[in-house]
């Protein structure tokens, strides 16, 4: 995994400074490459090849192509072999493999691939950039465009190098209040864009046009649940094989739940000795400790079951406190969980032993793993009997009539009642405005509920869930794989019925029978948590109550003053401390916002100066 980042002029200066911004992501080499028209810098984790032969920027045999690509293609072997009568290889990477194909297919060599990347290629022979991200968004890619500068990278904080305002986006203020992050295109900084997944770009002539290559489709096929099931045990201890190529160590994250054991039963098919890691917490008693570290024992009990090498981690609270600050701040956008703090620990230890882990995300988004997929399948079925709804309690009668955008409002929107008592008025739209940003990922597939888990793969998991991973891992200097979301697994998904996934009783159905008989019993009869943290606990404890009170006031951060009410942001604080009400949500998502806000010298329009005006 690496650090990308380039413009579309000649300043080798100007790129070194971008790229001294991403050594985190690539602390093994740095390269540079910069003619008229173009500056493309790389810093290089090295994965593959480790020779200094596969350092980037890379050229092709003939000068006439130059590429810098962050990720890892799973199928380059294939490729490689396809290519080999029209290309003469000197190394053994997938980035010259990219170069090669693109020599072969050109743009359409994004369809031949499976993996996670984003990539920057310049064709002297046209002066055009053809940049593209990956089919679901696993990495990032960023870029900034006024007409005339383009400006890209892995980060946002490499673009800040340049002369950018650094102006609030309110729409996407607006958005990260609601759902806790900023869904694509935008970012909560004005004038610089993300490139949604499954895209690619093409600067030319002083122009940019973007257009899509993939989107998650469902093409429902006629298996019988028998057949399904088992092509899905297959399709994931394939997706695991291609995932393991590596130079390096590669080690895996172990929840306790059955999405990471299952990535695990697969590793262990074919690898003995796997080294898995996992993170609890230090807890004081009354605080639910067995409750938040069930899952931690259970990834220790899975470990052992299958020979791995376990490492666990306990953080404390003296741990979090700590670091909470550095932490948010190292996000280029800001995403609200508590979780980042956990990952970014676990993610600095692993790196200890290994610099490749393979983790379990995507798997609720692919195989309906969450409550609300139930809840809306129960609406699906009681939405079908005439007349019920009318004798339906008043909650369930409106999740029943509901479409599936205003289901994802009932879900997300929770906390516009809290927010419109701490948010200034001038600053906060009516919660209408937010959900049209939402209705491009609506695909009316005539089932509800799929289109629920549409909006997650396609919102939700790529802007929020593997933004997080992908920022808090290459932290660590640490490359995060999601075999789940391998491109063919995915479209395997793609073609099972609802029922196959989410029924009235379970959740992740089919995933779940596909390896009950290979994992530990006992996962089977545990509820499911997901990966959280103590958050609420941690807001209670003196040493980060210090922090969030010198965060949530007026005084922090001149430019967010005029965001929120102090005085109720403060009542909300004390109202949690003293267990009056459970604000975890608000604050954090406000406490995310402010240091990000201070960390990057965000600037905010006085909206009420200029209506007073």
């Amino acid at each position: 995994m690496c650090g990308i980042s380039g413009f579309n002029w000649d300043d080798k200066g100007l790129g070194a400074k971008m790229s001294e911004c991403l050594i985190h992501r690539g602390p093994d080499a740095s390269g540079l490459f910069s003619e008229e028209g173009i500056t493309l810098a790389h810093r290089r984790l090295s994965v593959i090849d480790l020779s200094s032969l596969a350092n980037q920027p890379m050229m092709d045999n003939a000068n006439e192509l130059i590429i810098i690509f962050n990720g890892e293609i799973y199928n380059f072997k294939n490729l490689r072999e396809e290519l080999k009568g029209e290309y003469d290889f000197k190394t053994e990477s997938d980035t010259e493999v990219l170069l090669a194909g693109y020599r072969k297919w050109g743009k359409g060599i994004v369809n031949r691939l499976n993996g996670i990347f984003s990539f920057a290629l310049w064709d002297r022979r046209n002066k055009s950039l053809f940049i593209a991200r990956d089919h679901i968004g696993v990495k990032p890619l960023f870029y900034s465009w006024d007409e005339s500068k383009f400006i890209f990278a892995s980060e946002i904080k490499a673009i800040l190098v340049h002369d950018i305002p650094r102006k609030i986006d309110l729409d996407a203020f607006n958005q990260y209040l609601r759902v806790l992050y900023v869904p694509e295109p935008k970012t909560m900084i004005q004038g610089i864009s993300k490139l949604p997944p499954g895209h690619f770009l093409t600067l030319q002539n002083g122009a940019i046009l973007i257009e899509k290559y993939y989107s998650p489709k469902l093409e429902i096929k006629q298996w019988s649940y028998k057949e399904a099931k088992k092509k899905v045990k297959e399709a994931v201890e394939e997706a695991v094989n291609r995932q393991l190529v590596s130079d390096v160590p590669v080690g895996v994250y172990l929840s306790g739940g059955i999405d990471s054991s299952a990535i695990l039963a697969s590793v262990s098919k074919v690898k003995k000795n796997v080294k898995t890691f996992s993170v609890g917490f230090d807890l004081e008693e009354g605080e639910e400790k067995a409750k938040f570290n069930r899952d931690f024992e259970l990834a220790a009990e899975t470990a052992k079951y299958f020979g791995a090498e376990h490492h666990p981690l306990i953080i404390s609270v003296k741990d979090v406190a700590e670091s909470l600050e550095d932490i948010i701040g190292s996000m280029d956008d800001p995403i609200s969980n508590p979780t980042a703090i956990p990952m970014a620990h676990l993610s600095k230890f692993a790196k200890k032993e290994v610099t490749v882990v393979l983790s379990g995300n995507g798997g609720d988004e692919l195989f309906g793993g969450y409550a609300r997929y139930r809840t809306s399948r129960i609406a699906d079925i009681l939405e079908k009997i005439p007349g019920l709804s009318k004798i339906l309690p008043r909650k369930i009668k409106e999740m029943v009539e509901a479409s599936a955008l205003n289901r994802l409002v009932q879900f997300e929107f929770e906390k516009d009642k809290k927010l419109t008592k701490v948010v200034r008025k001038e600053y906060f739209q009516p919660s209408t405005k937010v959900q049209e940003s939402f209705n491009k990922y609506i695909r009316n597939t005539g089932n509800k509920t799929e289109d629920l888990m549409l909006v997650d793969l396609t919102s939700w998991l790529p802007d929020q869930s593997l933004a997080l991973s992908d920022r808090m891992s290459m932290n660590g200097s640490l490359e995060e794989r999601v075999p789940f979301l391998d491109i063919e697994l995915v479209n395997l998904a793609m073609s099972f019925p609802i029922s196959y996934k989410t029924t009235l009783f379970k959740t992740k159905r089919i995933l779940k029978e596909a390896f009950r008989s290979v994992l530990p019993r006992v996962l089977f009869n545990e509820p499911k948590r997901g990966w959280f943290s103590p958050g609420a606990k941690w807001l209670r404890r003196p040493e980060i109550q210090a922090i969030a009170r010198k965060v949530l006031s007026e005084d922090y951060y001149e430019e967010t003053r005029k965001l929120f009410d102090w005085l109720a942001v403060k009542k909300m604080l004390d109202d949690h401390i003293n267990k009056q009400e459970y604000n975890l949500t608000a604050l954090w998502m406000i406490l995310t916002f402010q240091i990000w806000a201070k960390r990057y010298k965000i600037t905010v329009i006085d909206r009420l100066a200029l209506k007073l005006k």
